[in-house]
């Protein structure tokens, strides 16, 4: 019983009724909002990723550049988001699933992948996920931001108005 799951794990081993509590609550397309490692959350379904973020988590790429945000997308989740550095390695996302559009792309160097997305599978729900939530990217205000304005619109409730 919750306004709007926020997964921000990574490979936690959970099975049985707790991890049937997770999928029943994705099935009946209720809200949902990945951070990072929420692409491979639970050791047990790692298919979570694909089925219900709409992403395709293969690794990342050597740490070492920073990662430059870019915005993708006119959105109200980017409300008072504007580019940043990101601190962790970039995530390999894509392929995305169909219904998925790309509100941030992480550049380093030649590499560029979209960061953070949102969707609304035809089961109902509203899904983000980005794949940014390095620790020292909880230090950039942009960063928070756009977690808050991603969980208010999962929540149905309007992002917040920022310059």
């Amino acid at each position: 019983e919750t306004d709007v799951l926020l997964v921000f794990t990574r490979r936690l081993t959970m099975d049985g009724p707790e991890l049937e509590r997770v999928r029943q609550y994705c099935a009946a397309g209720k809200p949902v909002v990945g951070i990072r490692t929420a692409s491979h959350a639970f050791q047990q379904w790692l298919e979570f990723d694909h089925q219900i973020l709409g992403g395709s988590y293969d690794g990342h790429f050597i740490t070492g550049p920073l990662c430059q945000v870019e915005v993708a997308a006119d959105d109200e989740i980017l409300n008072g988001v504007v580019p940043f550095t990101s601190h962790g390695s970039l995530y390999r996302t894509s392929p995305l699933a169909a219904d998925a559009q790309v509100l941030l792309n992480g550049c380093t160097g030649e590499q560029m992948e979209p960061a953070a997305w949102i969707r609304s599978p035809a089961k109902g729900g509203r899904v983000f996920y980005t794949s940014l939530g390095h620790q020292r990217d909880f230090w950039e205000l942009d960063f928070l931001r756009l977690v808050e304005n991603a969980l208010l619109w999962a929540g149905g409730h309007a992002p917040s108005r920022r310059p």
